[in-house]
């Protein structure tokens, strides 16, 4: 029986590593995805806006704001480069000593320049402020997107090769009657469904390994946490989203129906659960749902792990929505599996 379950799991990532659309979408694109979005959101000097000013005396006011890029042009060139997008804001004399800032102000860069433009202008004209202020920058490592980006990508990582990985072999053999062969072999029929669990621990050490890795090492991503502490919460995702993926393909009978029910399950957390921004953008009204989310959880407590060193003891919110999902999905799906 020992045997039958190695052949099994084997079978399992036989599979999985002839397939090279599995290989891409597993280990490929979240490695693309991190180094696209890292170098869009990477950290950058500030943004020096261009401006235009129609006299001397107004360009040589804003020039001494080193945030700004002044240049000094006819109005009618002004009109036109501000129309163009060639500057964001023109700089024009009003009646009675005043100035005329012309800008979208549906563009938040416009509203930037035209902010800084007249503290410039201000600051030429002799206004001296009550209350001195300072600037104290900081830019630390793990404030960083990229920082937040790479354990969204790892609980993604996790909860779509569980469930496409076991839905699609499993509904795949259901259709081409390979099941009903394996069940009239002499072997427990556990062990069908425990060398799906066995065959995702194998591949947890590459899909977790393989994004973080690369983080840590191509954008400086911290682990601050234990490395042993961030095993268990993948492994815990894992199994969670493994009978998540064994519920959906317990009844399917062809890919596309299980196809559209794990996209009808994994989109709402796609979108929800906080992996490409905070999911407290969405409205307070929907947080009790969003926070019971297993991928809410997962990433939460990536992130937590990660970016701010947090041990399991810790995370009890996040890691009982993964327990319950755990319990609840595996046992409804031997209750309710179809094996024919």
């Amino acid at each position: 029986m020992r045997h039958a379950l190695m052949q099994l799991t084997l079978l399992r990532l036989r599979e999985f590593t002839r397939e090279p659309e599995a290989l891409f979408w597993g280990f490929g694109f979240p490695i693309l995805l991190a180094i696209g979005l890292g170098v869009a959101f990477r950290n950058q000097p500030p943004q020096i806006l261009r401006i235009a000013a129609v006299t001397p005396t107004l360009t040589e006011a804003l020039a001494r704001e080193p945030l700004l890029e002044v240049r000094e042009l006819g109005q009618q060139a002004a009109d036109d480069a501000l129309r163009t997008g060639v500057v964001l804001l023109v700089a024009v004399p009003g009646p009675e000593d005043s100035v005329i800032y012309r800008y979208d102000d549906t563009n938040p860069e416009a509203r930037t320049a035209r902010m800084i433009a007249d503290r410039a202008v201000q600051v030429a004209a002799g206004r001296s402020d009550p209350v001195r202020s300072q600037d104290d920058v900081a830019r630390d490592v793990g404030s960083r997107y990229i920082d937040f980006l790479v354990p969204g990508l790892v609980g993604m990582g996790i909860m779509g090769n569980a469930i496409w990985g076991l839905g699609f072999s499993i509904v795949d053999a259901r259709r081409r009657k390979l099941m009903k062969r394996i069940v009239a072999t002499p072997m427990p029929r556990h062990y069908y469904l425990l060398s799906f669990l066995m065959w995702r621990m194998l591949l947890l050490l590459v899909e977790v390994g393989v994004p973080v890795g690369f983080g840590v090492l191509v954008f400086g991503v911290p682990v601050r946490g234990a490395v042993l502490h961030l095993t268990a919460i993948c492994v815990l995702g894992s199994l969670a989203f493994s009978a998540l993926g064994l519920l959906i393909a317990s009844r399917a009978r062809t890919i596309e129906a299980v196809s559209g029910i794990m996209n009808l399950v994994m989109m709402p957390m796609w979108i929800l659960s906080g992996v490409f921004f905070s999911a407290q953008r969405f409205p307070d009204a929907v947080q009790p749902f969003i926070k019971v989310l297993p991928l809410t959880a997962l990433v939460d407590a990536l992130r937590a792990n990660m970016l701010r060193g947090v041990g399991l003891s810790d995370l009890g919110a996040q890691i009982v929505p993964l327990v319950i999902c755990l319990v609840l999905c595996f046992s409804l799906a031997l209750r309710v599996f179809r094996w024919r």
